[in-house]
């Protein structure tokens, strides 16, 4: 998170934590945009503290607890954009600083990493042994491990690996009153405290800030290659539903809108894009039995593979995630897999995964949002606005849920935050 020094009369926060963590580790800011695009009311907090270790963390939040302080915890805020807005808050706690390597088990095939380490840097550290962890976080190179765990943040990979609770294996964290917990554990086989790990995943930092996790990790793939078929919305449609019900095992399958389709380059219509990762036989024989599929329904089809793979994957995240104007709304949604086409024929830019029809979509202006989320609710769906100027998100309801789950989350709020100091404001019905 880019701050400012410290340069301005010091605070009762900043001189309160800076007994904690050191002068050098409080830090002012001001003007700092993605606080401001997290916070409602323009009041920003006065200081950003940077605990060097949990335990230094633990002291922060029991203090914040003492003091009724309200905290708004993050990473390197590469996501403080997305949710609710944060409300009346009096200082940002950053984990950024709690970056180090716990344990690699390479024989387990586990890691547990404290939440402040990049997830590009440790994939460069599983990298050296064969291994990756199985995540594609939005902001890959920003993204720290704690906050893709607290946004549930992870895309296309999903389709042959799940999503980030099925992957993660255990985590510490510290409460709202500054103790120290922890749920799950650091093998695959030990399941206890599963359902709080779920709670932890996604819950935006309202529960807990997490410290450490372990998640289960996997070999790297000898080949890699992807196949991507464009054309006509119906045959795009057919080729989904065949490539479903097939016994091919895509790492990555999503379906991608016609502009998404023409600024990569990659033809005219809609689009299928599917990514196999195995031994090269493999990896041919599947990519040639999908190719047969699209030329029966009269798609065009490629197969794209090395240097030219990565790059085309990478620019697909960064195009769906990065809004194209000033305006733009980037939105997660979720709708039965079928309905993916109907969908994508709503906006210019979007991407739907064939196999969970979770997807991503940026929408023009926030009178588009209403209208899209009508539409994936009546394919028994959802739609969250992700990323959206302030003052949209202070006109609509950004995650519009209709559930009857809500009594229930505000009361497990109330159990692990009894004060409403940890992101107050950021998850589902203002909690």
């Amino acid at each position: 998170m880019t701050v400012m020094s410290n340069d301005k009369p010091p605070s009762i926060y900043a001189t309160t934590f800076a007994s904690i963590v050191g002068e050098e580790n409080t830090v002012y800011q001001e003007n700092n945009l993605q606080l401001s695009q997290a916070i409602a009311g323009g009041n920003l907090p006065s200081c950003v503290v940077y605990p060097q270790n949990q335990e230094q963390l633990a002291a922060v939040i029991a203090t914040a607890y003492t003091h009724n302080w309200r905290v708004l915890p993050c990473g390197c805020g590469s996501k403080l954009r997305w949710g609710g807005l944060a409300k009346d808050v009096d200082v940002v706690v950053s984990t950024e600083r709690l970056n180090q390597l716990i344990e690699h088990a390479v024989g387990d095939l586990t890691v547990t990493v404290e939440a402040g380490m990049k997830f590009s840097h440790l994939q460069k550290i599983l990298a050296d042994a064969r291994q990756f962890l199985a995540l594609d976080p939005s902001t890959p190179a920003s993204a720290t491990i704690g906050g893709i765990v607290a946004t549930a943040d992870t895309n296309s990979l999903r389709q042959r690996y799940g999503s980030v609770r099925d992957q993660l294996l255990g985590i510490t964290f510290v409460r709202a009153d500054g103790q120290i917990a922890k749920a799950g554990g650091r093998v695959v086989k030990n399941v206890a405290g599963y359902d709080l790990m779920k709670l932890f995943t996604g819950s935006y930092g309202t529960l807990g800030i997490i410290t450490q996790v372990t998640f289960r990790v996997y070999p790297i793939q000898e080949t890699s290659g992807t196949v991507v078929l464009t054309g006509a919305a119906e045959a795009i449609s057919q080729a989904a539903t065949t490539l479903r019900g097939s016994a091919l095992t895509p790492t990555q399958a999503d379906l991608i809108s016609t502009q998404l389709v023409s600024s990569l380059e990659l033809g005219q219509g809609l689009g299928l894009i599917a990514r196999f990762q195995s031994i090269s036989e493999s990896v041919q024989e599947q990519s040639n039995r999908l190719l047969e599929v699209g030329e029966k329904l009269g798609l065009t089809g490629v197969v794209v593979s090395g240097a030219n793979e990565s790059h085309l994957w990478e620019r697909l995240q960064e195009q769906i995630h990065s809004p194209v104007t000033e305006s733009a709304i980037t939105c997660k949604i979720g709708v039965l897999p079928n309905a993916a086409v109907d969908i994508l024929h709503q906006v210019k830019i979007g991407l739907i995964h064939i196999g969970s029809g979770l997807g991503v979509l940026q929408v023009e202006d926030k009178n588009q949002v209403l209208p899209v989320r009508s539409l994936c609710q009546s394919h028994q769906g959802f739609l969250t606005v992700l990323q959206a100027p302030v003052p949209v998100k202070q006109q609509i309801d950004v995650w519009g849920y209709t559930g009857n789950a809500l009594p229930l989350m505000r009361r497990i709020k109330e159990q692990f935050d009894s004060k409403n100091i940890l992101s107050p404001g950021r998850f589902v019905g203002g909690i």
